[in-house]
């Protein structure tokens, strides 16, 4: 038996990347996951099921509060039950602050910041009235060390962590958990493109030298997610290799 078997995921942003390595990863362990993005979800989904796991794909704008809420209670209404959430949709727009534009501001934030707050209002309210569910926040290592060019971007992420933790203390008397983790350097199609000039200069910076996965990302949502972690709430979980100590 899997550890998640009979529970029911959200995932935000599971299109690609690591939303859809979380999604491959909950599945796994027999969750129903629901794979939500803009974009289409077609070809996670397709694979999930094909792998004998369960998933289906959900059309979901975090910026659009009605939209998130409907979204949310669809999924109940179709499953009874809503046990995780994993907050990952997010967006960059790298610029130093000096030449940024207003609506790349704008848009990181809403995305990464504001949507979170959308979707998980209503999920939080039915985790209530469930008494248990685990609720993931995909932040960023950048959100707790800074980086130069991303201001807007780690204040989504600082101030995400912010929200885990004061959600934390929330819901922990309804047995709901509410965790963080904060990716370093991932190995994406982006980091695919650098240099090995560019690649040496990331590596230099970490204590393990090699760049993360996306999967020892899901690993770290997955342990959040599961039996393991009944009694660990408000924590940000750092997983970059020892970029940030």
């Amino acid at each position: 038996m899997g550890e998640f078997d009979g529970q029911v995921a959200v995932v935000t942003g599971g299109a690609r990347g690591i939303g859809a390595e979380i999604a491959r990863r909950l599945a796994r362990g027999g969750a129903r996951v629901v794979c939500a993005d803009v974009l289409d979800t077609t070809d996670i989904v397709a694979e999930i099921n094909d792998a004998g796991g369960t998933a289906e794909g959900r059309e979901l704008n975090v910026t659009d509060a009605q939209a998130a809420a409907e979204g949310i209670k669809a999924v109940h209404e179709a499953h009874g039950r809503l046990d995780i959430l994993v907050n990952n949709a997010g967006v960059t727009r790298d610029k130093l602050l000096v030449r940024m534009k207003p609506e790349d501001w704008d848009l990181v934030l809403d995305i990464n910041l504001d949507g979170v707050f959308k979707v998980t209002q209503p999920a939080a309210k039915l985790m209530m009235r469930q008494k248990s569910g685990r609720i993931v926040n995909v932040a960023s290592v950048v959100g707790l060390m800074g980086n130069a060019g991303q201001t807007n971007y780690a204040a989504s992420k600082a101030g995400l962590i912010g929200f885990t933790k004061s959600l934390a203390r929330e819901l922990g008397p309804r047995n709901v958990t509410v965790n963080a983790v904060a990716p370093g350097y991932i190995q994406t199609p982006m980091t695919d493109k650098l240099t090995e000039e560019q690649r040496e200069m990331l590596l230099s910076k970490v204590a393990i030298p090699r760049l993360g996965t996306p999967e020892d990302v899901a690993e770290a949502v997955a342990f959040l997610a599961g039996p393991g972690a009944s009694y660990i709430t408000g924590v940000v979980l750092n997983i970059s290799g020892g970029l940030y100590i």
